[in-house]
Order: C-alpha cells, then structure tokens, then sequence
C-alpha cells in the first residue's frame, strides 16, 4: 500500500437534469435565440437525505436587442456542495447570422466572475491544523467560455465550453491542489409533430471532462395541446428522470423533474428534486402564436 496512489474526480459544473430550458447557463450563443425576453429561476436539491449533498439555485435572463442579430444575456448559479460554496455570475454576448432554410448560426462569448468559498468548521480532520485545508473567503476568480449553436424552429445543435481557464484552488499549498478541468458540451434536439396537439422532442446532452468518464443524458419529451409536457430521461451509468411542465399562460412555464440514481448512492438518498419557472414578455401580442419547445 506504500505505493500505491489514487486520483478522486468529483461533480465540479453544477449538473442539471432539464438543461434543455436552462441551455443559457452553459452555451451563451444562446442569447437571445428566443426573440425575446426570457427569465429563468431554478431550484435544485441533488441526492436528498445525504449529508453534504449539493444544492444548486440558477437564475438566468436573456433577450435579443431590438430587431438586430446581437442577443445579451447575464446569469447567476449558487452552487453548495459540503463544506464548499461557489457564486458565479455571468454576462452572455451572441451574434447571430441567418442561413438558408430558416436555420441561424450563433456565435457567443461567456465572460465570469466565480467566488469559492471553503468552510472549515464543516469538515472534521485528523490534523486539526491541516494546511491544506484552511478557511478560503470568497476567492475571486475569472473565467471566459465560448460556444456555437446552430438552430430552426424545429432543430438545435451546439456546441461550447464555459469555462475556458483551468482554475486551481490552494495552488500556494504543496499538499493540496483543486483545479477545475474545462467542460466541453454538445447538445442536440428534434421536434417531431406527431399530430396537430401532440409534439414530440428527443434530446440529447454529452458532456467531456478530461480524466472524468463522458456524461450522456438523454431526452425524450411530449408536449400536448401546447399545455402540458411529459417526459423521461436518463443519465448514462448514473440516473432515470421523470420530467413534467406545464404552461400557465403564453409567457409562464413551469417544470419539475425527479432523479433517481442507479448507482450505488441509490442505497443512500432518496433521489434528486429540480424545479424551475420561466417567464418570457413578448414585444407584440403577436409575436409568436405558439410557444417554442426549445
């Protein structure tokens, strides 16, 4: 055992199991690809009933400005896991060019300002003065991401990484150093009409991080009468999901998914809970007639 050594790898972006509504947060080319102004609140409790398990609240806003082909858009992601808290806040720039067959092609830029906390009081170690893990106060870090996303009214594909900056926590401490990896995301989707009230969208999320096993999560979601969205997903190796929605009103949507996990942490929590509401303001009563699926 003197010489043997292990490498653990962790869940470091916050993970969401309805990213297809909350596609702001890791591609920014998508600002503004609504044509208008979109509002995102999220809640998420990960693995309840475990101690230290995460806890993730989103809130996002995008839009396109006036009647050009530049889209903004600024998010905020409070992420808990443990001992460890991150406030991330971001700012979104999208400029979008139009190609044949009613496609666009965006092209956008992510810029964020991360805050890492670490708090020692939560941890009980077997060196009470352990420098390796000493209180850290809101550590100021930035960070730039770049992404692609091509879509219509029926497809989307894209491609991004958040996070272009490699940052590494205690990087001052021999014994100890935390560095979060770059994230690469592909997503991709298809809404099939089934019938004239029924919708059907398969969707897919792959997620690459160097040294960690790739992340595939799949979709599929009926959307019915314009109302009411059902649907099911799974994570590869990881988890099943049931996805439901609901459209209040033209510009008001609610969701809600469940996880449960097919690993071993099954035996340990009582699944995962997601929540989330979007609210969009339309320019002109008719600007769409129908709400978008994606």
């Amino acid at each position: 055992m003197l010489f043997t050594a292990a490498i653990s790898q962790a869940q470091q972006d916050a993970q969401f199991t309805q990213y297809m509504y909350n596609t702001i947060n890791i591609n920014p080319a998508y600002a503004g690809s609504r044509g208008m102004l979109s509002i995102f609140g999220l809640h998420r409790t990960q693995w309840v009933g475990l101690d230290g398990a995460p806890v993730t609240n989103a809130f996002s806003m995008n839009t396109p400005i006036n009647e050009s082909r530049v889209g903004l858009g600024l998010s905020f992601i409070n992420d808990r896991i443990g001992p460890t808290k991150e406030n991330q806040i971001s700012a979104d720039v999208s400029y979008t060019i139009p190609m044949a067959n009613e496609f666009k092609l965006s092209f956008g830029i992510k810029a964020t300002a991360n805050l890492f906390q670490l708090d020692r009081s939560m941890l009980n170690p077997d060196v009470v003065i352990d420098p390796s893990l000493q209180n850290i106060d809101n550590e100021f870090s930035p960070n730039i991401g770049a992404g692609v996303y091509l879509h219509s009214d029926k497809f989307y594909a894209g491609l991004s990484v958040p996070n272009f900056i490699e940052t590494t926590h205690y990087s001052d401490v021999d014994e100890s150093i935390s560095k979060e990896k770059l994230n690469y995301y592909f997503i991709t989707g298809y809404v099939f009409d089934v019938s004239p009230n029924l919708k059907f969208k398969p969707a897919l999320l792959t997620k690459m991080v160097f040294g960690a096993p790739l992340q595939v999560d799949v979709s599929g979601n009926f959307l019915i009468a314009e109302k009411f969205v059902l649907g099911a997903a799974y994570r590869w190796d990881a988890a099943f999901s049931g996805l439901a929605g609901f459209q209040v009103t033209d510009g008001l949507f609610i969701g809600y998914g469940y996880d449960r996990e097919t690993t071993e942490l099954r035996n340990y929590n009582s699944g995962s809970h997601e929540v989330f509401l979007r609210f969009e303001l339309f320019k002109r009563v008719d600007r769409i007639t129908t709400p978008r699926f994606f």
